[in-house]
């Protein structure tokens, strides 16, 4: 069996918040239990949306909670090379074309075709600009996905009808994360992908990607989310709260209590690898 690489992979918009946590937890104890390595990866590669210093803190963060990477960390924003390198192999074998679309098209072309809020590509460009210039490239997206989660069981999409031919380098000329985080587990050797569950979603794309590079398919765990007062994700988005670390300890309890966890002794993080160890050490 392939050495277990596990990662975290925090956006840099903001702190780290009680959600974040959640997922920086599991994938360490993930990591933890099966013996492998944990890496963490900043996800800066919509440089405009991260302010500058904010990746420093979340590493300070995950400093004082114990959660520390077993290699240094990996920045999106130094890796353009490999997106570029996959890119081209992608409109080589015909699986990538360029879009010459304005968001406004694509909402009339689309019509009420929409998911979560975006629009769903209805492929104008899929047999040529028509001599407009290229604004993005896209994937040509083919059937149906099914993955089993090791949380969540069997899932399944059907990419054309839900998701449409989806973007991989934006008008803006930023990498899309679809591609970027695709290429960057597999430069890295992540054996298994432990998130929050609301990026279960992207997981068909990826894999979809994956396939498409003939790159290695991680595992996947998608982990329970941390909810705000009105219902919805925590996320920096709503305006979530910075961790308080004045208690790094309390705040791991918290979150271990999310995964349905509970710690017992001193020694709270060896405990809590026992205890997620024993509820998810026999499914991946």
């Amino acid at each position: 069996m392939t050495a277990y690489i596990g990662r975290f992979a925090p956006s840099p918009t903001g702190p780290l918040h009680a959600g974040s946590l959640v997922a920086a937890l599991a994938s360490w104890l993930d990591a933890r239990a099966h013996g492998g390595q944990w890496l963490v990866r900043i996800e800066d590669v919509d440089g405009p949306r991260c302010p500058p210093g904010m990746d420093a803190l979340i590493l300070q963060q995950l400093d004082q909670l114990g959660l520390r990477p077993d290699a240094p960390p990996e920045w999106q924003s130094r890796r353009s090379p490999l997106y570029e390198a996959a890119l081209q192999r992608l409109i080589d074998a015909g699986q990538a074309y360029g879009c010459a679309c304005t968001r406004a098209e694509i909402a009339a072309a689309a019509g009420p075709r929409q998911r979560h809020g975006e629009l769903v590509y209805p492929g104008t460009c899929r047999n040529g600009t028509h001599g407009r210039p290229v604004r993005a490239w896209r994937f040509r997206v083919d059937g149906r996905i099914d993955w089993q989660d090791r949380r969540l069981g069997r899932q399944t999409q059907d990419l054309a009808v839900e998701v449409g031919d989806f973007v991989l380098k934006r008008a803006d000329g930023l990498w899309a994360y679809q591609l970027a985080v695709v290429v960057d587990d597999a430069d890295q050797g992540i054996t298994d992908i432990v998130r929050g569950e609301d990026l279960a979603d992207n997981t068909p794309r990826q894999i979809a990607l994956q396939r498409a590079l003939g790159l290695p398919l991680p595992r996947y765990l998608h982990t329970p989310l941390v909810l705000a007062p009105d219902g919805q994700k925590l996320s920096k988005q709503n305006g979530a709260a910075a961790l308080d670390l004045s208690d790094p300890a309390a705040r791991l309890r918290e979150a271990a209590g999310v995964l349905g966890l509970q710690a017992s002794g001193a020694d709270l993080l060896p405990s809590l690898v026992t205890a997620w160890q024993a509820r998810h050490g026999d499914n991946g």
